[in-house]
């Protein structure tokens, strides 16, 4: 009888060892893990006596270990999926950040004409100019490429400095009013400030000056030489913006040259000696070439003629 009962014990002690690995090896736990969920389970499942039954807790063991690596899987899954997701999302970005902004020009002809940029700054463009900018800013600076004339009333933005550029000249800024005058056939660039501060610098940094308000910066390109000096009236540099002419002691070669820009004719100077006449004259109610030609033909100061769209200027005979 007690070899019997012995035999029972040993059988059952051999049934719970070859379940402990067998279940260890299908649901991958460690021994301590599978300890401590044993030993729930024996406090959950005792009979009346206080006995532990093994035929009885292994299906329930294994019962909540599927459910218990079920839930696991769930987890690891959809956790996956969302690095995935989340990875995608990423790369997408990162690939439209990278690519290069789509470039817009606006150009004028015989009008003036405002533009609002992506950042909300102001631009408003003389006669026959033209503003290239990006759709959108997207690099550490915001750059503009100006040929012509244009007065700029700038968004402040500390983090993301504001850059004009035209043919020879760079002028930086933060958040400011200023007017720049960069016409290809003027032999200066001219930028003048109305409020706050701008840096300005030929191609090749070799030369810069910074502006404050009420100042005027002009760069001779052929002499690649920059000055600055203090206007008087710094609201003369602006009138073309209520389509004013105001010569104030200008050349005549200058001003024929203003007028050629704001009109788009050809002007020519037959007489050499007319190029450097001083001439001070205001236009302030929105006349045409033609008025304002015949205004300062009639004070004496030249003849003209037209041929085709070409305006030559003589000298009138003694």
């Amino acid at each position: 009888m007690e070899r019997r009962r012995n035999q029972q014990t040993d059988h059952s002690v051999e049934t719970k060892i070859t379940d402990q690995e067998q279940y260890r090896k299908k649901m991958k736990y460690t021994d301590t893990e599978l300890e401590e969920i044993l030993n729930k389970l024996v406090a959950s499942t005792r009979s009346p006596r206080g006995r532990f039954s093994a035929t009885a807790s292994y299906p329930k063991l294994e019962k909540r270990l599927k459910s218990h690596t079920w839930h696991l899987t769930l987890i690891r899954t959809f956790s996956a999926a969302a690095a995935v997701a989340l990875l995608c999302l990423s790369v997408w970005t990162a690939y439209l950040y990278m690519q290069p902004a789509a470039i817009q020009t606006v150009s004028t002809l015989a009008e003036t004409r405002t533009v609002r940029l992506p950042d909300g700054s102001s631009v408003m463009l003389n006669h026959y100019s033209s503003l290239s900018y990006p759709e959108k800013f997207k690099s550490d600076k915001r750059e503009v490429e100006l040929n012509g004339e244009a007065y700029f009333e700038i968004s402040k933005d500390k983090k993301h400095p504001f850059i004009v550029q035209t043919e020879t000249m760079d002028i930086q800024v933060l958040g400011t009013h200023f007017n720049v005058d960069a016409y290809q056939n003027k032999p200066d660039v001219k930028t003048t400030l109305l409020s706050g501060s701008v840096a300005v610098s030929n191609k090749s940094k070799s030369v810069r000056v910074i502006l404050k308000p009420n100042e005027i910066a002009i760069y001779n390109k052929a002499e690649g030489k920059l000055t600055s000096e203090v206007l008087e009236n710094v609201e003369d540099e602006i009138s073309w913006r209520q389509g004013e002419f105001i010569f104030d002691d200008l050349p005549l070669q200058e001003i024929t040259r203003e007028l050629s820009n704001s009109f788009g004719a050809t002007i020519h100077i037959a007489d050499t000696a007319l190029q450097n006449y001083r001439i001070t004259a205001r236009f302030r109610d929105g006349e045409d070439l033609a008025t304002i030609l015949s205004v300062l033909h009639n004070a004496g100061y030249f003849n003209y003629s037209q041929n085709n769209k070409q305006i030559i200027i003589t000298a009138k005979p003694d």
